[in-house]
């Protein structure tokens, strides 16, 4: 694998240069996703009212209500969740292709995204007040967390009984898995539930129910998830290698591994426990980074949570506006545009891959 460094004496400017891009530009993708649907806001009105929330000014509002209750309430939290989940996704993507040195590892593909989808299901169908409960304590990214962790365990346990145990092995076992959870979460809502659209918008994806608890929520989980990441991004940078040479320069592969799969996991149970089942943002988002930067870990893992977000900011815009009044799953969005760029990333790697 061909990894790009950044000069040792620009090193940083570089690196947090295209960090600042990133962000004025998912931001931008933000304020685009806050002005459209069905009432239209100016970008002036958007600023006005969050300067008058923050308390920063005093100026008498020359906005409606409506306005203000649309913006507040239903589109800015909806287009901050949309922006949490796709950076999510998008850095467990490139956690998990790290580790696994497979550019086809993403949490959809191996599994993860359906396991931890069946985990958040049976909580659905024990009808526990999740709304009632605390922000830390909230028992949905938890259970979604450990259907998770039990799929990857088990594709990887399935994979190691192979006379020929590989990476690619791995990823099939997961894909099976995956398959196996989405089945058994379908037949649990359709055995318990008759009414069965709210049950397939969220199997798809979507955040037509966003609130501000949700995007407290995902925040508590990814914070920690990213310092982790980037902690251990000069690390995985040295994991590219064989595993004897990467443990002889000193890293614990075994240990290494295990920690970045469970931070991996933990985002992508944050983000499916909020969102659903959203397939495809994992995949692609770390391969462009990769394409513009190249594989150093230390700016690939930011600049693809950042291509996720501002990805899943707009896929969603999409999803809400292209069938006014009416609204798409937004993982109908990422599957349209996912799935060609599947194939054409397998058909380019495929020597790499198999």
């Amino acid at each position: 694998m061909n990894v790009r460094f950044p000069r040792d004496h620009n090193g940083k400017v570089w690196l947090w240069g295209n960090i600042t891009i990133g962000l004025i530009a998912i931001i931008i993708c933000c304020i685009i996703g806050a002005m459209f649907g069905s009432v239209q806001i100016s970008p002036e009105t958007i600023l006005k009212i969050i300067l008058s929330k923050l308390l920063l000014t005093n100026s008498e509002a020359t906005w409606s209500s409506s306005q203000e209750i649309i913006f507040w309430q239903i589109r800015l939290p909806r287009v901050l969740l949309a922006a949490l989940v796709g950076i999510c996704l998008s850095i467990s993507g490139s956690l998990y292709q790290g580790v696994f040195r497979n550019p086809l590892a993403d949490p959809y593909l191996i599994g993860v995204a359906s396991g931890a989808g069946l985990g958040a299901t049976i909580i659905f169908l024990l009808d526990i007040p999740i709304e009632s409960l605390s922000l830390t304590l909230n028992i949905l990214p938890i259970a979604a967390f450990i259907g998770g962790i039990l799929a990857v365990l088990i594709a990887y346990s399935i994979s190691s009984l192979a006379q020929r145990p590989s990476i690619t092995t791995i990823i099939l076992s997961g894909v099976a898995i995956g398959a196996f959870c989405t089945a058994i979460s379908s037949f649990l809502y359709l055995k318990s539930d008759p009414d069965l659209r709210p049950v397939m918008s969220w199997i798809m994806g979507g955040f037509i129910r966003a609130t501000w608890n949700q995007v407290g929520l995902i925040t508590i989980y990814f914070i920690p998830g990213f310092i982790v990441s980037m902690i251990y991004s000069r690390v995985l940078n040295t994991m590219q290698v064989e595993s004897d040479h990467a443990t002889s320069l000193g890293v614990n592969v075994k240990k290494t591994q295990r920690i970045l799969i469970i931070t991996a996991t933990l985002l992508t149970a944050a983000a499916v426990s909020m969102s659903g089942i959203i397939g495809f943002v994992g995949l692609a988002a770390p391969h462009i980074a990769r394409l513009v930067w190249g594989a150093d870990h230390r700016i690939l893992i930011p600049m693809s949570g950042l291509i996720g977000g501002a990805f899943l900011v707009i896929s969603d815009l999409i999803a809400r506006t292209i069938i006014s009044p009416g609204e798409l799953p937004v993982g109908i969005i990422t599957a349209i545009c996912g799935a060609p760029f599947f194939i054409f990333l397998l058909l380019k790697n495929k020597r790499e891959i198999f």
